[in-house]
């Protein structure tokens, strides 16, 4: 089902017109439609029902305390990549027994927090990791159950950026090293293996990096078990990929059954780590058009988002659909979306054909995942609201920033 769909020309999430919503709490504004939140969630669930499994969303895609309340009503866990990140799964109310701690760069601090907190598992990243951890955990007189994060050194085929299984990415620990690694823990008294764990890369919509990756896993949890090494879980990682223009995106069923498939008789739970295919495509931003610009060679048009709303087109060349809230259906023209920032790379969308008048609102779609939680106050721009959309009713789950906010913080050197 299509949550975020037009009726009578004019766009809608759910039961609610976007010009009610952007009435109601003006420009720019994230929206997102619980429904399909919902929906993306419950579809990892099923295709991984085959045996015992925990969807863990990979909140860092969109980290609103109202989406982990959610989804936390739904039974998911967590994977976390702070210590902030963990406050915010306890203030969401999620389960603290379903959180994953990934990341390569955990502090003494974040691990004794969520060692307090009785997480899941930590996803260690590196040999000297694995050291600390020991320290802090034994300094708190328990032991942590840990994952090693393999890097398996295959290339997802997708953005440099986004990309996390190359021997040349920060992450992970390569499999000739992962090895070493477990029987370093399994000499450890403070640390507790309980599995293995595998993230290649994000917006992906090919099976076949899946299956490499995985293959290199078993052959080293076989390895593993031979040497009396056992594990509980393997974790799958996420970057399922979402359509932001014409991609193919992957049929879950058919992305469960092939690993399935690989992983055959073997006893281990599997954990999954999707964020923006959970929550990308739930969401639009909602801008006004405030002044148009034409020239014999460019047309701009001129909204009040910007780059530091929406970062990734400048970011990553990242592509998203921009539509009208209202299609008028008549004459277009050929135009760049760019904001008020004062930089040559604040635009939202280039070369997009539309048909304009200053005052129209405008949607950038897909803007669910990493949205509001890359934005910025650069320019000293006030952040936007959030909302959610439930059938017909509008929930504010962030208020717009105020400037005052922006430097309470701040203070005059003494005379």
């Amino acid at each position: 089902m299509n949550h975020i769909h037009r009726n009578n020309r004019e766009l809608f999430i759910e039961d609610v017109s976007c010009q009610q919503i952007s009435k109601e709490y003006g420009t720019p504004v994230f929206a997102y439609s619980r429904a399909a939140i919902e929906q993306a969630w419950k579809a990892f669930d099923s295709a991984l029902s085959g045996r015992p499994h925990l969807v863990c969303y990979a909140m860092k895609a969109n980290s609103n305390i109202a989406i982990i309340n959610i989804l936390a009503q739904l039974g998911s866990g967590f994977d976390i990549v702070s210590g902030g990140e963990l406050e915010r799964v306890r203030a969401g109310g999620g389960d603290m027994s379903k959180v994953v701690f990934s990341g390569v760069g955990k502090t003494r601090d974040e691990m004794a927090l969520a060692l307090e907190a009785k997480i899941h598992c930590f996803n260690v990243e590196s040999l000297g990791e694995i050291e600390v951890l020991a320290e802090v955990a034994a300094a708190h007189g328990v032991r942590a159950a840990v994952s090693v994060r393999v890097n398996p050194d295959v290339d997802a085929k997708t953005h440099p950026y986004i990309s996390t299984g190359l021997r040349d990415n920060k992450f992970g620990i390569s499999v000739e090293e992962a090895e070493q690694a477990y029987r370093r823990i399994a000499d450890l008294p403070s640390l507790e293996i309980v599995g293995m764990d595998c993230h290649i890369g994000s917006q992906l919509t090919e099976i076949s990096p899946y299956r490499d990756a995985l293959r290199h896993l078993l052959t080293l949890c076989d390895k593993l078990s031979d040497q009396g090494i056992v594990l509980n879980h393997l974790d799958l990682g996420g970057g399922q990929g979402i359509r932001y223009k014409d991609e193919s995106t992957l049929d879950l069923n058919t992305w469960a059954s092939a690993m399935y498939e690989e992983i055959g008789t073997r006893d281990l739970e599997i954990i999954v780590e999707p964020g923006r295919s959970i929550v990308g495509n739930s969401g639009v931003l909602l801008t006004q058009v405030n002044y148009l610009k034409h020239s014999d060679d460019k047309n701009f048009a001129v909204i009040d988002a910007a780059m530091n709303d929406l970062i990734r087109p400048a970011l990553y060349s990242a592509w998203q659909d921009i539509v009208p809230v209202f299609d008028t259906g008549v004459a277009t023209r050929l135009y760049d979306v760019v904001g008020p920032i004062c930089e040559s790379s604040d635009f939202l969308g280039k070369d997009r054909d539309l048909s304009l008048a200053t005052g129209d609102l405008l949607a950038v779609l897909s803007a669910g995942a990493y949205g509001f939680c890359m934005s910025s106050n650069y320019n000293t721009r006030p952040r936007a609201a959030e909302v959610i959309i439930d059938k017909s009713e509008i929930h504010l789950v962030r208020q717009r920033e105020q400037v005052q906010d922006l430097f309470a913080g701040e203070c005059i050197l003494p005379s």
